[in-house]
């Protein structure tokens, strides 16, 4: 059952205090900012800065990658031109792509658009051929004829349809085949269908120059500078930037989609797969529907939620890879949800980091290099990342609290 009446969305004071605590004493991002949208209208908590040189304070307008809520953007897209006869949801990828291109298929079952959306299709994660240069570097970017060479040379380990398996290729490839079968650019497919429709003007793929000034700077989980992500043909799984107050007005259209343009696409889009919907849905505790999603680059998290039976909303986002987004959000919709619990990193004498560094044997093939720097110790498995850690006083977590190990945040 429904509680009645809900529990009261945390206040301002409350967000600021969390924002404060992650920001300046647990130093896990360099800039948050949370937007609230209920009966009594929007409002937005920021705390922290776009970038290290602590002079930009983020606001509401500054633009963050916003990762896979784009996936959203896509599946809207998708049950758009469902509704509008333009594309079947059962019809197969296959016939939106180029004459000669080959999906793969198993067991005589194509890969349909719904398999896509719905994190079905039997398609990995990423596509092998997909790598750090092409996420980071302007002169490697992920083509179309890349994506197909992919495609061309998979074999699928499951049927389409069979099991939920999450895709950002599968997210990728279905953006690309929309924007296809539109023949327009994806970016220009998302704005045509909503972004121009609510508004949402400060939500690009491409940077237009006047809002070159609003972008934050992504950080890595030891709050270093980390280039922006790129996603050529893949754009559909996470390509775009937004901003706190153009997020509200997209949370606002899944909080009221009868006062919204895209009231049918946006009910497919919550509509369980089992009815003919793209079930971009889960249920909260009390039995309520809860619309939501996280989002993720290599330097920012965010997270989007909302309670349509509750008239509330949120949008968090952060320029910092480490993961503070979701719980937070979930807090503030429902302070019943659990914060994550973060240890505190302690000062100490940079000295004492060199008594610490060379080379450590973890097991018998496996050793990790520690060595040191000006702001303290960076450690290294064999051919993995290299990750910065912090010293912390160990204790136990407060009770009833989720715990998680900062002392090495990577």
């Amino acid at each position: 059952m429904i509680q009645d009446p809900p529990p009261s969305i945390l206040p301002d004071t409350g967000i600021a205090t969390l924002l404060a605590r992650r920001i300046d004493v647990h130093h896990l991002s360099r800039g948050m900012v949370v937007g609230v949208t209920d009966v009594a209208g929007h409002r937005f908590i920021a705390q922290g800065h776009s970038d290290a040189s602590m002079t930009n304070p983020v606001d509401a307008s500054t633009l963050f990658e916003i990762g896979s809520i784009t996936k959203v953007f896509t599946a809207l897209v998708l049950a758009d031109m469902a509704d509008k006869g333009e594309v079947r949801l059962d019809e197969p990828v296959q016939d939106l792509l180029p004459n000669g291109v080959r999906v793969p298929a198993r067991n005589g079952r194509p890969i349909t658009l719904l398999d896509l959306a719905s994190h079905r299709s039997g398609l990995p994660r990423m596509p092998a051929n997909f790598g750090l240069a092409e996420w980071t570097d302007p002169e490697r970017p992920y083509t179309p004829d890349l994506l197909y060479a992919f495609l061309a040379d998979h074999e699928l380990a499951r049927t389409p349809g069979d099991v939920n398996v999450y895709s950002n290729l599968g997210y990728g490839l279905l953006g690309h085949a929309l924007s296809r079968r539109a023949d327009i650019p994806y970016e220009a497919l998302v704005r045509s269908r909503f972004l121009d429709p609510l508004a949402m003007h400060r939500t690009v793929i491409e940077v237009p120059q006047h809002l070159a000034s609003a972008v934050a700077t992504g950080h890595d989980d030891a709050l270093d500078a980390v280039p922006a992500w790129r996603f050529g043909a893949m754009e559909g799984a996470g390509a775009f930037r937004s901003s706190a107050a153009d997020m509200l007005l997209f949370v606002d259209a899944l909080r009221t989609p009868s006062t919204s343009p895209l009231a049918t696409a946006i009910a497919t889009l919550k509509t369980p797969l089992k009815e003919g919907g793209l079930g971009y849905r889960t249920d909260h505790p009390d039995g309520s529907l809860l619309l939501s999603h996280t989002g993720g680059t290599g330097g920012f998290r965010s997270y989007l939620g909302c309670l349509p039976a509750w008239d509330r909303g949120v949008i968090v986002l952060s320029n910092a890879l480490t993961e503070i987004t979701a719980d937070l959000g979930l807090h503030i919709l429902d302070p019943r949800f659990r914060l994550m619990w973060h240890r505190t990193a302690v000062p100490v004498d940079p000295a004492q980091f060199l008594r610490l560094t060379g080379r450590y044997r973890l097991t018998p093939t496996q050793i990790f290099d520690v060595t040191a720097d000006d702001q303290g110790l960076l450690v290294k498995l064999g051919e993995q990342n290299t990750c910065r850690v912090f010293p912390i006083v160990c204790s136990r977590p407060p009770t009833g609290a989720s715990s998680t190990n900062a002392w090495a945040r990577s």
